[in-house]
């Protein structure tokens, strides 16, 4: 009973790891590019849970008791309200940690140079289009891939009437 309540390592330890470890994980999944978390494919989602399996023990330390592991969750919990009221109050914070809408379509053209840095073909880009009901981007005032990963379509005017204007957003995945 013991060795659940008492930590095996001084209190400092865990709280150094965790901090490190979050924030590279979260550098990392950042910099692998604008990804939806509520909707992985099966490849995301097995390498987040390698991720924090290969983590695990950088975080604790060899400490394996319950008051470790939950001061822990207690670290990585206040480092996420951290980053959320840093990104919420500064506009450097959220192209951090958030990223940077990018503009995939601009009155008609696609922009290719922009979808590469997106790792998307332009087949993907038609795929999500005409799940919107566009057919082809010369109907487009302008795409924007927000930075969660959603897709933004403005038509031009005489589209307007079109019945998909109305919702102009969709969840892009990485596949």
């Amino acid at each position: 009973m013991d060795n659940l309540l008492s930590p095996d390592i001084s209190i400092l330890s865990p709280t150094i790891r965790g901090v490190a470890v979050y924030l590279c994980v979260v550098i990392l999944l950042r910099i692998s590019g604008k990804k939806q978390m509520g909707q992985l494919g099966a490849t995301e989602f097995v390498a987040v849970l390698l991720i924090s399996n290969a983590v695990q023990n950088s975080m604790n330390g060899g400490d394996n008791s319950l008051v470790g592991g939950l001061y822990l969750a207690l670290i990585i919990i206040a480092l996420s309200s951290i980053i959320s009221y840093l990104t919420y109050k500064s506009k450097t914070a959220r192209n951090v940690f958030e990223g940077v809408p990018v503009l995939l379509i601009h009155k008609g053209k696609t922009l290719h140079e922009n979808l590469e840095k997106q790792l998307m073909t332009t087949e993907d880009l038609r795929t999500l289009l005409r799940k919107q009901g566009f057919h082809h981007p010369n109907e487009i005032e302008q795409a924007i891939l927000e930075a969660d990963g959603s897709l933004s379509i403005q038509g031009f005017p005489s589209y307007a009437h079109h019945p998909s204007v109305e919702s102009l957003t969709y969840l892009w995945v990485f596949k």
